[in-house]
């Protein structure tokens, strides 16, 4: 008999390796799961068949496999979806993700496709900080670098901070919206010192952004420089990064329908539904 091989000390194959034989059934039963992912909503045996692209009864037998490992589930309409043992899996792999180390990459692509300056920012207990600052070929000469704290008012990345946190949490950072760069004093913002209220034209800016996806700032609050800033959400929609591309004004289309602006959004889209966020574009 012979004794099973441990994969576990084998190389990983190289990247001109011939690809390894699976098993054709089980790439089968790959494509109805995708189908699923991708319609994001139950479906029905004939319609994840033709979402896979092949006969319902073809595909049935290995939906009944599916459901009795747990990867499906199945209503009482007979529509299929994720059962236990996928979300276990899916919760596994949320909890192994590190938002800034998985955004990386996009960075570094973003920053070489539109040969722009590309800044990655999180919320940290001072506020929008940058973590990461991918520099373009021709580097701007502007006062920002790893650990710039950015104004939720005065800047594109901290307004779309601002358009996306709890209410709570924004009156509590904007009070001390003075201490980061471009910042400015409370009462520009809140129309109240609890900050239960914002005014009329930071409210209407925070809904633009909130409807757009995005948001830009001209010139503001350098002169010269021009930047783009979009979300990134995580599995439970909460905002989690802000991707900014930044260049010369004038060098670049920076309006929202510009290809600079669809390239961001596209980035930022992909990591998020990476992060396991679902929502509408």
């Amino acid at each position: 008999m012979t004794a099973p091989t441990d994969t576990s000390s084998l190389p990983p194959a190289s990247a001109d390796a011939k690809p390894q034989r699976g098993i054709q059934s089980l790439d089968s039963t790959g494509e109805l799961l995708a189908a699923l992912v991708a319609a994001a909503r139950p479906l029905t045996l004939r319609d994840l068949a033709a979402a896979a692209g092949m006969p319902p009864a073809k595909a049935f037998p290995h939906l009944v496999s599916l459901l009795k490992i747990g990867l499906l589930s199945r209503d009482a309409s007979g529509c299929f979806a994720a059962g236990p043992l996928a979300l276990e899996l899916g919760l596994i792999g949320l909890q192994r993700l590190s938002p800034t180390r998985e955004a990386e990459p996009e960075v570094v692509e973003l920053a070489a496709s539109t040969a722009m300056s590309v800044a990655m920012a999180v919320l940290g207990p001072l506020g929008p900080t940058v973590v990461r600052l991918e520099e373009s070929a021709r580097p701007l000469h502007v006062s920002l670098r790893v650990g710039t704290v950015m104004s939720l008012v005065n800047t594109a990345i901290g307004r779309v901070f601002s358009a996306y946190v709890a209410d709570d949490v924004r009156a509590g950072l904007l009070t001390q919206d003075h201490l980061r760069l471009a910042g400015s004093n409370a009462a520009d913002a809140l129309a109240d010192k609890h900050g239960a209220k914002l005014k009329e034209a930071y409210r209407e800016r925070l809904a633009q952004v909130r409807a757009g996806g995005m948001d830009s700032a001209l010139s503001r609050p350098v002169p010269g420089i021009d930047t783009l800033a979009a979300p990134v959400f995580d599995h439970t929609g909460s905002i989690c990064l802000v991707l900014a591309l930044m260049g010369p004004s004038g060098s670049f289309d920076s309006d929202a329908t510009g290809e600079p602006a669809q390239t961001l959004c596209a980035a930022t889209l992909r990591l998020s539904r990476r992060f396991g966020w679902m929502g509408a574009c």
